[in-house]
């Protein structure tokens, strides 16, 4: 062969076979990062941005231009979209349950609302999958606000007046101190007559020579030949007693309030100075080993998230509710996957899985938290910062 049928044969051969990769891909592709649309107005479609469906219409077809608009059609009746989305398909309105009211019909951009019947509750922030009956208070509780539809009873504890407290034990002292009374009136009565009956009997004993000095007799009773003149005075032996056994009470129940004080304070101080708990703590910065690799082989530890806090979770992360709905065919490993990289595209290079585990710990999903962060590390995707 000459070297002009080489070339020849070599030039029908470039014609034929086209070099790989001289011609751009086409096809659907909204994961291409260098499209920078506009957040809540915008979509990346096949390298394009399109402006987004408004509220209560879907998607048939998109746009061919920048900044384009592609074809909306109005969602069928029984079915809604919120918000501006690109979504195909509209979503079906809800059906209140028998033990919950219609407040709002559906309409194309709003589902069906619905409450709790009286004596029912749901709370707001939670799929509402059963009404919960409302709490009664206790006999020594009292009600602080009434059940709602979105909120069940408050009660608290029935605190006891001090005045109350005092005034009833004052009732039960004040007997106590007349019976008291009465009897040291009434021993001092006794002892009377019986002093006037030995004197009556033998008024001069113990004044002849001979008899024995009786020593229980006072001076003065000696001296009045053994009588005993009672006075004001005699009476106020017995009501000193009472009065200061009463002091006695009273100064006890004083110190055991001082004591019940010193430990409240002290009790106080501690907490005073005792270091505030905070939800971040013994949780180090993580950096990752291998980038953006590195996140999304920590993706399928998400699946141990709690489903209740599934839609929570990724509104708190910032993505939409159109595209939560979106995803709710999905198996929950899959949609766990699909929602995570939709947070990674819309973050960009600044996606850390530090971020996803802080609104973890703002949700109060701190064990949840400490498991990821520990098979993130286990497993050689993390490190921590030193």
């Amino acid at each position: 062969m000459t070297e002009f049928q080489l070339y020849v044969v070599c030039a029908l051969l470039m014609c034929c076979f086209p070099p790989i990769g001289t011609f751009p891909h086409s096809g659907n592709s909204r994961t291409r990062r260098n499209v920078h649309c506009k957040d809540t107005l915008e979509y990346a479609y096949d390298n394009t941005c399109c402006l987004y469906c408004p509220a209560g219409k879907r998607l048939t077809s998109h746009c061919t231009r920048d900044g384009g608009k592609g074809t909306c059609e109005e969602c069928n009746d029984g079915t809604y979209i919120e918000h501006p989305s690109d979504l195909e398909k509209c979503f079906k309105c809800a059906q209140c349950r028998p033990e919950q009211d219609l407040v709002k019909p559906c309409t194309h951009t709003q589902n069906t609302e619905c409450q709790c019947k009286l004596g029912g509750f749901c709370h707001p922030d939670e799929a509402c999958e059963v009404c919960m009956k409302c709490s009664r208070c206790k006999e020594d509780e009292e009600i602080v606000r009434n059940c709602t539809p979105t909120a069940d009873t408050e009660c608290r504890r029935i605190q006891a007046n001090s005045a109350s407290a005092s005034a009833s034990a004052w009732v039960i002292v004040a007997p106590l101190m007349a019976v008291a009374l009465v009897i040291g009136v009434v021993v001092v009565v006794m002892k009377r007559r019986h002093n006037t009956t030995g004197s009556q009997r033998n008024p001069t004993d113990e004044m002849k020579p001979g008899l024995p000095y009786n020593a229980n007799c006072s001076t003065e009773e000696r001296m009045n030949g053994g009588t005993h003149r009672p006075s004001f005075s005699s009476l106020i032996p017995s009501r000193q007693l009472v009065r200061v056994h009463l002091s006695g009470s009273m100064e006890d129940e004083r110190q055991g309030l001082c004591d019940s004080l010193s430990s409240s304070n002290s009790n106080s101080q501690h907490s005073l100075t005792a270091p505030p708990r905070r939800e971040e703590e013994g949780f180090l910065k993580l950096v990752p080993v291998n980038g953006d690799e590195s996140l999304r082989k920590c993706f399928e530890y998400f699946e141990e998230v709690d489903s209740s806090y599934h839609n929570k979770f990724f509104r708190h992360i910032g993505i939409a509710d159109n595209v939560i709905k979106s995803k709710a065919g999905l198996p929950y490993d899959d949609r766990i996957h699909e929602l995570l990289n939709q947070w990674m595209e819309k973050v960009g290079l600044e996606a850390s899985l530090n971020d996803l585990l802080k609104a973890l710990l703002d949700l109060s999903q701190r064990r949840t938290a400490e498991a990821i962060r520990d098979n993130a590390i286990n497993n050689g995707h993390y490190v921590c910062e030193k």
